[in-house]
């Protein structure tokens, strides 16, 4: 029964093994990684399972369960290659996607771009209203849905050749009946279509923002649903017969199969594994604040983790380029900064880092691909901190005179500066825009980063996490045992997950019992249709668990956040507790409560959840008996960030035990990352690996 986690990312492919005592192999843990393959990510997936089975020695008909974190929808809406999206709307509401909140993106710019109208999910043409009228409160039906213009509507789609159809009318949060009347004419029209229902993708209150879920879903789901069946498929193919989950962007795993039909919940697919690992590697040193920092080939991921309690997005900041989407996920901040990120000079001669990245292909000057451009990657090349021999432990071979040429002659020659300066620039430069990206996710936040370990982990992470813990004046930093593929291993901690949400807009303060008896109807109703679709997935009832909150504000707010629901039924004794924890979320999130403005619900959310066996990662052994100096493996030149070069010992992280401890300045080398101590630091090796590095006084 073993299992696999398997994350994509820009430059590489993540995969991580775990096996059983039930197993050919027996009980163990196996790591890998392989390049990405842009063009198709299936072929990059199916190359690295192949490769760490034949790697742990087992069958592959003995994988059960495989667990991927995907880039393919965020791709999707970087690129600006979606589907061809078609809508019916009610009548008098077509331009909902257009109009939007009347917010310009930037208040005091001339030349700004609304990408909302620039690029639209669904063009105008596309359009179209059809007569039929719900009325709130309650839902009433004042106008019936029209069938002859729905049904007309979808002819005409079809004559456009559109099968990816959105059906999206005013208050269907309240009554979806229209909807899916709607849904049923237009499948009838066109069999194949992928329709989309606001009601079924985000059953919430606000017009615009449910129809841009909707609309980014219809964009996204075709290639995303071909690409998850292509990838079961190819599995298949192979051999393969295990479950496919998907990691979703709420940090949860679900079916290939609801991942397809409900595409904008994995929009930040690979990027939430990566937080869920970060957590569970601060977990083994009992470390509860973390701060983790991912960085790749491609960009930089932060989140802030109090306490090991992972954050969700408010839904006012819920975007995916430019575009709301009104689907949970984990509070993280993303930039273009990684160690494909380009350094270049602007045409106001200003030097630059990112966010443009040379990525897997050609990728950066040194892997000799016909890249150009120099990046941070040829940059730390340049400065001794990677070994050619060593680089993907020796798997991937580079070239230092062409990452030198090319930064003497884009970068320091252009600014007069020597080799070395240009080099510490580009470094500099990235670690100042990343420590600004941590600050605004955390003290931005109220958190104290003095009271946090800094976590960096991705490829590129732990070469910079001293220099960005000094910046953010981090307590220590924690290098989790295999930094490279910390993402993969969230996927194989990640519970299973499904979300479920309905509007019941009531004033907590004069809410009568009926009120009550609405919201808790609406909670057993959520139950039942998270209970089924945890049923579908074979996990038994036994083994299901619930969550439940309520989406709160003050009357008149224009956002709300989530506040903790009491267990069982809602009465007017319990009801008081969901006011006391928005207050307390509320003070948390922005310093200040008014404990007596009205508090209202707007939305109750019922989250199902299904425990699954956390991976369980192997404790080193205790180094008491080995002398570091076992690890030692040569000294070369190293220039650190104040600009010194030293003779610097590197270190086999593999051969390091428990206990271990390394002074700077050392670089330690293992076979997915590599990671710097500098002078007047010191490193200490932790029972399950982890490396914890900090100040050292002599």
């Amino acid at each position: 029964m073993a299992r696999i986690g398997v994350d994509v990312g820009g430059t590489c492919t993540d995969l991580i093994l775990e096996t059983f005592e039930s197993d050919s192999t027996g009980r163990g843990v196996f790591i890998h990684k392989v390049e990405s393959t842009p063009q198709d990510q299936s072929i990059g997936v199916l190359n690295g399972i192949r490769q760490i089975c034949e790697t742990a020695g087992i069958k592959r008909e003995e994988i059960d369960l495989i667990v991927h974190g995907t880039t393919v929808a965020a791709n999707i809406t970087l690129e600006h290659n979606g589907a061809e999206v078609g809508m019916l709307t009610s009548r008098g509401f077509r331009d909902i996607l257009h109009i939007a909140r009347h917010k310009r993106p930037h208040n005091f710019s001339l030349q700004f771009d609304v990408p909302w109208q620039s690029r639209p999910l669904v063009k105008r043409r596309n359009r179209i209203p059809v007569s039929e009228r719900i009325f709130p409160p309650a839902g009433r039906i004042e106008e019936p849905l029209d069938e002859e213009e729905t049904r007309a509507a979808a002819e005409l789609l079809k004559s456009r050749g559109i099968k990816s159809i959105i059906i999206c009318f005013l208050f269907s949060f309240l009554n979806p009946a229209h909807e899916k009347r709607a849904k049923q004419i237009v499948l009838e029209v066109i069999p194949d279509a992928y329709v989309s229902c606001s009601s079924e993708i985000a059953n919430v209150i606000r017009e615009y923002e449910r129809f841009s879920t909707t609309a980014m879903n219809a964009y996204v789901g075709p290639k995303v649903a071909l690409y998850l069946q292509h990838l079961e498929q190819k599995l298949q193919s192979e051999g393969i017969t295990a479950k496919l989950r998907i990691m979703q962007s709420n940090g949860g795993v679900s079916t290939a199969e609801k991942c397809a039909r409900e595409s904008v919940s994995i929009l930040m697919s690979g990027l939430a594994a990566g937080v869920i690992g970060g957590r569970y590697c601060g977990a083994l040193s009992n470390a509860g604040n973390i701060l983790t920092v991912d960085i790749g080939g491609t960009s930089a991921d932060l989140s802030t983790i109090p306490d090991g309690n992972i954050k969700i997005k408010n839904s006012r900041d819920t975007y995916v380029g430019e575009y709301p989407v009104l689907t949970p996920m984990i509070d993280m901040t993303t930039l273009g900064a990684g160690g494909g990120s380009i350094a270049y000079i602007d045409e106001g001669g200003h030097f630059r880092v990112g966010p443009q990245s040379a990525g897997a292909d050609p990728g950066p000057v040194c892997y000799a691909r016909g890249g150009v451009e120099p990046t941070v990657t040829d940059a730390q090349v340049v400065l001794g901190r990677l070994d050619p021999e060593h680089f993907l432990g020796g798997n991937l071979s580079i070239d230092p005179g062409l990452a030198k040429k090319a930064i003497t002659e884009k970068i320091a020659k252009p600014l007069n500066m020597t080799l070395e300066q240009a080099a510490l620039g580009i470094i500099r430069i990235m670690n100042s825009n990343m420590s600004l990206a941590i600050r605004a996710n955390s003290v931005a936040r109220g958190y104290d980063t003095r009271d946090f370990s800094l976590m960096p982990f991705g490829g590129a992470g732990p070469l910079n996490g001293v220099a960005l813990a000094r910046e953010i004046s981090a307590k220590e930093v924690i290098v989790p045992p295999a930094p490279g593929i910390t993402a993969a291993i969230g996927l194989l901690v990640t519970d299973m997950k499904y979300e479920f949400t309905t509007s019941v807009p009531t004033l907590i303060g004069s809410a009568q019992q009926e009120d009550l008896d609405r919201i808790n109807r609406v909670v057993d109703k959520l139950k039942t249709l998270c209970r089924e679709r945890l049923l579908e997935d074979g996990i038994p009832e036994n083994s299901h668990d619930f969550e439940q909150f309520a989406e709160c504000r003050y009357r008149g707010q224009g956002f709300e956040l989530r506040a903790e629901m009491p267990d069982g039924k809602l009465t007017s004794k319990n009801l008081k507790a969901i006011e006391k924890n928005f207050h307390a979320e509320h003070e948390r999130d922005y310093g200040w409560r008014f404990n007596d403005v009205e508090v209202e619900i707007v939305t109750v959310r019922v989250i199902g959840v299904a425990k699954v066996e956390k991976l369980k990662w192997p404790r080193l052994e205790e180094g008491s008996g080995s002398p570091v100096e076992d690890a030692f493996m040569y000294e070369r030149p190293t220039t650190f960030d104040d600009g010194e070069t030293r003779v610097t010992p590197r270190y086999n992280r593999d051969k390091l035990r428990a206990g271990h401890a390394i002074s700077g300045p050392a670089i330690v080398i293992q076979h997915n990352s590599t990671t710097m101590i500098p002078a007047g630091y010191r490193g200490r090796v932790q029972e399950f690996g982890n490396l914890h590095i900090s100040e050292h006084h002599a």
